[in-house]
């Protein structure tokens, strides 16, 4: 079992999102706790007033809408009985036993999981603390149900690669069923998974990653309306990055990804992803260093083996005028220029040009393993100290101009 725990200001956007998988017929309400109803008479008005009336008690406190994932295995198939049993152990171990709170299990995806509401304000008006309970409460909780209830397991490398988000399949959402309510509920998907987990500053930052899984955060042209209102749309991407399908106003889609939004990631990430810039170069260093004469397409691939995408931006021409920077590890994003200039488009071409030994310039095959390696340690030796080099010596001089020519 993995949980993920979501907080945010908007109770309505939340408790919307999961009534609108209802509508959809994705999700059904199987759940819930310390209502003065049953479950199967409770009305939109009745789930929504009882979670208000406690934020009222406490309006200091802006973040105090709680959204908890509890995600199964796909080899279970766990019935409403068992996951209710589930959730109610869960919320008792993490502190929430006595808040109200709507359990809705979700059918959108390969994987059985279920979606709980509920509010972090108690019923005195002081707030339940949130501060590292994944770690604290959540964790412990999540290990001891899957003793409890016999569950698979949750091995976190394995989970992550089970449950990472998935490019849109343009087609099946564009031709489906209903067009407009299978893009925005793909669309949704990935923005969950992207904006609170990654480290952008810009918008074309932002859809460096957003590209990779067939999503546009699009302002249209600068004459457009959209543009000059400040409005933002999202689109769907098909295979060779074309806009299909109908566009889905950020004000429409359940936490509100609005531009205004967006630029409060932008500041606070400014400073979020400053102390993982160093790994960036140094992986982008080694791959041109390793291997002698690769290209940026070689880059590319080498960089995708330690989890980074290399987005290269080219005009009609195939001219690289640009590079960015995916670090899927970390959850970064640079452009080239703000790692420093040798990592910018023009640097970085100069760089693989540079590596190219005469021999391979000229035609020649490709270097044995055997002479790339002494071409490696011969890149090493211009940085070690020679005991024997004196300073203005005729060794010393011929160093000094090895080292000149391999950098400039």
């Amino acid at each position: 079992m993995v949980a993920v725990i979501n907080a945010s200001r908007s109770l309505s956007n939340v408790l919307h999102y999961n009534e609108n998988k209802v509508k959809q017929s994705v999700a059904e309400l199987i759940h819930s706790k310390n209502y003065a109803k049953d479950t199967e008479r409770l009305g939109f008005t009745d789930k929504i007033r009882t979670l208000q009336r406690l934020t009222e008690l406490n309006t200091r406190t802006k973040v105090n809408s709680i959204h908890i994932s509890l995600n199964f295995d796909p080899s279970e198939n766990i019935d409403n009985s068992t996951l209710q049993k589930i959730a109610d152990q869960y919320m008792q171990k993490i502190g929430f036993g006595e808040q109200p709170y709507l359990v809705y299990k979700h059918t959108d995806a390969s994987h059985p999981h279920i979606h709980i509401v509920t509010t972090n304000i108690q019923r005195n008006g002081k707030r339940i603390e949130l501060h590292n309970i994944g770690k604290i409460k959540s964790e412990p909780a999540r290990k001891e149900i899957e003793n409890m209830f016999q569950l698979v397991k949750a091995d976190l490398r394995r989970c992550n690669r089970r449950y990472e988000i998935k490019p849109i399949n343009s087609e099946k959402v564009i031709y489906g069923k209903s067009a407009k309510s299978g893009t925005k509920r793909a669309i949704t998907n990935v923005l969950d998974n992207v904006l609170p987990k990654y480290k952008y500053t810009s918008l074309p930052e932002l859809n460096a990653i957003l590209r990779q899984y067939n999503v546009l955060a699009d302002q249209g042209g600068k004459e457009s309306r959209i543009y000059k209102n400040g409005g933002l749309v999202y689109r769907v991407l098909n295979e060779r990055g074309d806009k299909v399908g109908v566009p889905i106003p950020a004000s429409h889609i359940y936490n509100k990804p609005t531009l205004k939004k967006l630029q409060q990631y932008f500041e606070v990430n400014h400073g979020l992803r400053n102390k993982y810039k160093m790994r960036m170069q140094n992986a982008v260093d080694f791959a041109i260093a390793k291997r002698p004469g690769l290209s940026v397409a070689d880059l590319k691939d080498s960089l995708h083996k330690e989890k980074i995408n290399l987005v290269i931006r080219q005009n009609d021409q195939g001219i690289i005028y640009g590079l960015t920077y995916v670090d899927h590890l970390t959850k970064c994003v640079f452009n080239g220029s703000d790692l420093g200039k040798p990592y910018s488009a023009n640097r970085i071409q100069e760089r693989c040009k540079k590596s190219i030994l005469p021999t391979q310039q000229q035609g020649m095959p490709q270097l044995e393993a055997e002479q790339s390696n002494t071409i490696v340690s011969a890149v090493e030796s211009l940085f070690a100290p020679e005991k024997e080099a004196t300073p203005g010596s005729e060794f010393d001089e011929r160093k000094r101009k090895r080292r000149k020519r391999f950098f400039h």
